[in-house]
């Protein structure tokens, strides 16, 4: 909506939580789990992709957004728009994950390098990252931290 007599968009920020009673994460194969039929409807095979899983203070979880559909050998995470839905919704945790389309669990520098510097700005709005996780077409999951 513009408002007429400034020609300036008005912002408008909603969150929808489900009513219904939502899993609380135990370990990183629970959250594997629970992130998994999320790279199911992606092309897991063929491209990869980036999820974040959103927690509260419990490890209840408000919900799971697919941050990026990317290429056949790499993926892109924007930091700022990771902590603006956190942000949004009220989270306190987050885990993350995305696939391999080759099978290969071993992290890239490049993962290796994404994960430190999202854990370094959750630093700073008192937001902990959990949890990075590579997922595999296999049925198999590897952890980074």
């Amino acid at each position: 909506m513009v408002k007429e007599n400034t020609k300036v968009a008005e912002i408008s920020v909603s969150y929808r939580p489900a009513v219904a009673n939502k899993p609380i994460v135990i370990s990183s194969l629970h959250a594997y789990l629970i992130f998994k039929p999320f790279f199911d409807d992606s092309p897991i095979n063929l491209q990869e992709s980036f999820m974040v899983m959103y927690m509260n203070g419990m490890s209840r979880i408000l919900g799971v957004y697919p941050m990026y559909i990317g290429e056949m050998t790499g993926t892109v995470a924007d930091i700022r728009l990771i902590f603006s839905v956190a942000l949004t919704i009220s989270f306190t945790s987050v885990l993350q994950a995305h696939n391999h389309p080759s099978g290969n669990m071993k992290s890239s520098k490049g993962d290796i390098d994404l994960t430190k510097r999202i854990k370094d700005a959750g630093k700073l709005l008192d937001i902990k990252l959990l949890d990075h996780l590579i997922i595999s077409p296999a049925d198999r999951e590897h952890q980074l931290l």
